[in-house]
């Protein structure tokens, strides 16, 4: 088997707080190779964000705190770690993209300087290197007139190109491995496309990993090699795009599906949200936490929690519903019950 890029394993993130402690992070474990995309699909609050942000040592400690796990990069761990061999971690080796680039990037520097700062922090760049770079790079993510743009401020840039300048920036180091927030969550539906073409492309010129997170199961068909679906800080469901798509085998990932628009014509008129809430992470359930929303819940359910269990090659779920000695067999939901982990 290839050696993973990277690897997490047993992660576990908390925040401490006025009402008590927020379990954000409870023992995530994935793995990235060089050269794929990663999705990691929930709904908001299931701790997507914080996950890859812990690893990046973007969470402010305190409040928060990385209390278990690791995360290794061709082997090393980086958790609380800032160069690995003389080479800086965040924003060399690994870049991300946020969510809202409108925030991230400061209002009162040019595009172009802000794209030139990490070639100039990380790389060693002159000034004049690094601004010839920054033009060079808005030109590889397709904005036009790139040397007179590298001259203008953010405010004055549309949502899609702002969004393009922060992949710019974010690959500006040449990373091993990108990670992107949300890339096109405030973006119209053309230039979502446009934005996802445009990271496919830079991957393939590049060979960087890609770890995508987001809610939009359409993103997640388009772009990605495996998925994992997150509840309440767990990975619930691990596997490739059409193992999570095809041969569905957690009641979340089907209900996250079934509340998708649709094509067909028998249900493009209803939309089936999952009912409830999720759990409260400052107290989680003792059980499986989808329990409470789940229609094939059974008593086991709300009282141990569940271990990962084979479904196919490569394909996990942490779901009772997997267990061999199941009682119930719902329909639409792909059964395996190879053991657990």
């Amino acid at each position: 088997m290839t050696t993973p890029l990277l690897q997490v394993s047993d992660l576990h993130v908390e925040f401490d707080t006025y009402g008590g402690t927020v379990k954000a992070v409870r023992g995530v474990d994935f793995s990235i190779e060089a050269g794929r995309t990663l999705a990691i699909v929930g709904e908001s609050g299931c701790g997507k964000s914080v996950t890859v942000q812990a690893m990046m040592g973007l969470i402010p400690m305190p409040p928060g705190r990385i209390t278990r796990g690791e995360a290794r990069l061709r082997g090393e761990n980086i958790l609380g770690v800032s160069s690995l061999g003389g080479r800086e971690v965040r924003g060399a080796e690994i870049g991300m993209i946020f969510q809202d680039p409108m925030s991230s990037l400061n209002p009162t520097m040019s595009i172009g300087d802000q794209i030139a700062e990490p070639l100039i922090v990380h790389r060693g760049y002159s000034q004049a290197q690094a601004r010839a770079r920054a033009v060079a790079l808005l030109d590889m993510v397709r904005i036009p007139e790139a040397s007179r743009r590298a001259r203008q401020y953010p405010f004055e840039f549309s949502g899609g190109m702002l969004q393009r300048a922060m992949i710019a920036m974010a690959i500006s180091c040449k990373p091993t491995l990108l990670i992107a927030d949300e890339p096109t969550t405030a973006l119209d539906v053309t230039i979502q496309a446009q934005i996802l073409d445009l990271l496919r492309d830079l991957q393939n010129e590049t060979g960087m990993a890609l770890i995508l997170i987001t809610h939009d199961l359409g993103v997640v068909a388009r772009m990605a090699d495996e998925v994992a679906v997150m509840y309440a800080g767990r990975i619930v469901e691990y596997g490739s795009v059409e193992d999570v798509f095809y041969r569905s085998s957690h009641p979340y990932t089907v209900g996250l599906k079934a509340a998708m628009p649709s094509n067909d014509p028998e249900r493009q008129h209803e939309l089936r949200p999952i009912e409830g809430s999720p759990p409260d992470l400052f107290s989680p359930p003792v059980g499986c936490a989808y329990a409470a929303r789940c229609p094939h819940s059974m008593q086991i359910c709300r009282q141990q929690p569940a271990g990962l269990f084979g479904v196919g090659e490569a394909h996990l779920a942490r779901c009772w519903l997997q267990h061999p000695a199941s009682p119930h067999r719902p329909a639409g939901l792909t059964l395996g019950g190879h053991g657990h982990e």
